[in-house]
């Protein structure tokens, strides 16, 4: 048995970085407690494991006391010297215990402790290798459903893809490639568990890094996301060079980009907007398909009104309210949307403060698109 179980350790070195050493010890320890279980024994013990030698052997342990109270664990300093007359109080006294058939116990349980030990570092290695990519969009097999989650293969372990985090309307099917984004790995009794998602902003933000080199390299950079899984989404990007263009970077030539990742996504309407460090510009834009007026801010609230032309209100707005939602997700800022007629009869539109009135030729081509893309929608 030593001769293959040295061989097996040392492979094991080598291929699972798990250490020789560690795993003696290991064996050692269960090997203790088999002792014990198999031969009813309950006296301190030490196994000895020599592979070199091809030697396993059981020494029990006695401390040398003046008044014995438990043979078991104490020896009298009489008897510790009769064995060896250099014996103290205090010292400890081995004596071998091996039991004849030792050695098939020692055997399976030496197996046992490899097994266990070898799944455990495989685990590890599998959550070493997962947790570093925590905030990392994959692409895997839909392997089984149940009822609570459907559960993604990722090579060489299993997400979850909870209820919660799965698209509503969509359908999947086992053999199904589909792309998710990890939001957390743990440490469990059966091994790491992996979580996944496909509702998450991070899986949107994912996706643009992918198919738009611009954000990949930095030269745009996406500010904020506000999205609403599976119906729509806003995105607002800025370029940190002046000569590129960051919504019709994410855009691409006839919209190729931004349809790459809308069919991903079954679908999902995704509204890109250009990122201002001025609010009234950002949240005009924010608002986009619509056209905007003007946009009156209150600092000490942090919220804006904002005035669009009578026939664009239930655009700005947006079903359910959606469009002004999103828009207050992707700014930060509270939105009160006024029609033209409202706000004039208010006393609000024109005003002295009245600071943003864009001209006809200034709506960006892509503004224009989008509201083709809704009008009928909203309206």
């Amino acid at each position: 048995m030593s001769s293959d179980l040295l061989d097996a350790l040392n492979a094991l070195e080598e291929q699972k970085g798990i250490s020789r050493d560690v795993l003696i010890e290991a064996i050692e320890a269960a090997l203790v407690t088999a002792y014990k279980r198999n031969f009813n024994q309950a006296q301190n013990v030490r196994v000895d494991l020599n592979l070199d030698k091809g030697s396993i052997r059981v020494f029990s342990r006695k401390d040398v006391v003046e008044e014995v109270e438990d043979d078991r664990l104490e020896i009298s300093v009489e008897d510790a010297k009769a064995i060896n007359p250099a014996y103290q109080l205090e010292d400890v006294v081995e004596q071998e215990v091996t039991p004849r058939n030792f050695g098939r116990i020692a055997a399976q349980t030496a197996k046992q402790v490899v097994t266990q030990r070898v799944r455990e570092a495989e685990r590890g290695l599998i959550y070493e290798q997962y947790v570093d990519r925590e905030d990392d969009i994959v692409t895997g097999v839909v392997e089984r459903l149940d009822a609570r989650n459907i559960y993604v293969g990722l090579g060489k372990v299993e997400a979850a893809l909870p209820q919660n985090e799965q698209i509503q309307g969509e359908t999947y099917r086992p053999h199904d490639r589909i792309k998710v984004y990890i939001t957390k790995v743990e440490r469990t009794t059966r091994g790491p568990q992996v979580i996944v998602s496909r509702t998450h902003p991070g899986l949107l933000r994912r996706l643009f890094e992918m198919e738009v080199p611009e954000i990949y390299e930095g030269i745009v950079e996406i500010k904020s996301i506000a999205r609403e899984a599976g119906d729509r989404s806003k995105i607002s990007v800025h370029a940190h060079n002046e000569e590129v263009d960051p919504v019709g970077s994410c855009v691409g030539a006839k919209g190729a980009r931004v349809q790459t990742i809308v069919n991903e996504l079954n679908g999902e309407k995704i509204d890109i907007v250009e990122w201002s460090e001025d609010p009234v510009v950002f949240v005009a834009n924010a608002l986009s398909p619509s056209k905007v007026l003007d946009v009156q801010v209150n600092e000490e609230e942090k919220s804006t009104t904002v005035v669009v032309p009578d026939y664009q209100l239930s655009l700005a707005i947006g079903k359910r309210g959606q469009n002004a939602r999103l828009a207050a997700k992707l700014t930060g800022w509270k939105i009160d949307i006024k029609s033209e007629t409202d706000a004039r009869e208010a006393g609000i539109y024109p005003s002295a403060t009245s600071t943003f009135i864009p001209a006809e030729d200034e709506e960006s081509d892509f503004a224009d698109v989008a509201v083709d893309l809704y009008q009928d929608d909203e309206e």
